[in-house]
């Protein structure tokens, strides 16, 4: 099969714009037409301590362009699969932040998630801090998804100090939504802003709750089986679920976390059990990370999860 680089521009990962991939970029949200769409929510208001995450959507797309050479597809020796053949992924840009300003930020993600899903692609959301997930999932309002978490924090604090919608409240606010029908956490360990009767609120709303030891300790194939089968399942993907050995660029790092190859073989279960329809990939903040090897580890998880999910929607 002939690849892009044998005519034409080399056009090596360091020159050019840093769209996604270097996949084409669509600024007009009514003209989206791909199998994927990658939209940046660079917004960080609601962290509680280190910020920096609203530069995590243009440390990503830089850091992908380091798998954007001109292959046909993305072969993997191991699995013995060109991934990535012929999927029309798109960059739609950033959702407008309105700095201080919560509502409007969110609103303006959920707008950009919502005109993803009327085009008929799977949204692909770059954080930002995770209270962005809160508009991402109120834009699948009417489908109904199950949620996997990998996080190193449960993220279920229901209002402190009058705050809703924060990086500590995403998965408490994905639990009131009626299209939500469950959540499984994975990863979670230490100590975090959800305080005991957060975690008691969390199972009685349905929450299933692992942590990386526990995770280890079952197995991945125990594991998969207590995730509901044969549904839509949403993404959220905190780079803090990963071990700060390898993803340091981030503002609440938790020792304790997964390595890269067991999120990726999740990942692949879950898209043989059910559909991934959503994903987002939150709090990578580039300035706590002067190797770069948290983006690009970002970058890595999100082509190869795009690949896995493409690849079994071929059948």
């Amino acid at each position: 099969m002939a690849h892009g680089y044998e005519s034409g521009r080399l056009n090596l990962p360091f020159v050019g714009i840093a769209t996604f991939g270097k996949n084409p970029y669509e600024p007009d949200w009514a003209k989206i037409d791909a199998d994927f769409a990658v939209m940046g929510a660079p917004f960080d208001f609601g962290t509680q301590f280190r910020a920096g995450a609203r530069f995590g959507p243009r440390g990503i797309r830089e850091a992908s362009t380091l798998f954007s050479f001109g292959h046909a597809g993305a072969y993997d020796h191991e699995d013995d699969v060109t991934y990535l053949e012929g999927v029309r992924i798109v960059d739609i840009g950033d959702a407008d932040i309105v700095h201080t300003d919560t509502e409007t930020s969110h609103a303006n993600i959920e707008a950009g998630v919502r005109a993803i899903l009327a085009a008929g692609a799977v949204p692909v959301v770059l954080g930002g801090d995770h209270s962005i997930n809160i508009p991402c999932i109120r834009a699948f309002a009417g489908r109904p998804i199950h949620i996997v978490q990998i996080d190193a924090h449960l993220d279920f604090v229901d209002v402190r100090h009058g705050v809703r919608h924060g990086h500590g409240n995403p998965m408490r606010r994905a639990a009131e939504q009626e299209h939500v029908k469950g959540i499984t956490a994975l990863g979670i360990r230490n100590v975090s802003s959800t305080a005991k009767d957060g975690y008691d609120a969390a199972r009685a709303m349905g929450d299933d709750i692992l942590s990386v030891r526990q995770i280890r300790k079952l197995g991945l194939e125990a594991v998969l089986a207590r995730i509901p089968t044969g549904v839509d399942y949403y993404l959220t993907l905190d780079i803090d679920g990963f071990d700060p050995s390898i993803a340091p660029g981030t503002g609440t790092p938790s020792h304790g976390g997964f390595l890269y190859y067991e999120v990726l073989e999740l990942i692949d279960g879950l898209t043989r059990q059910g559909r991934i329809v959503g994903i987002d990939l939150v709090e990578v903040a580039p300035d706590y990370d002067h190797s770069g090897t948290t983006t690009i580890l970002a970058a890595q998880i999100l082509l190869n999860t795009i690949g896995r999910i493409a690849h079994r929607a071929k059948g």
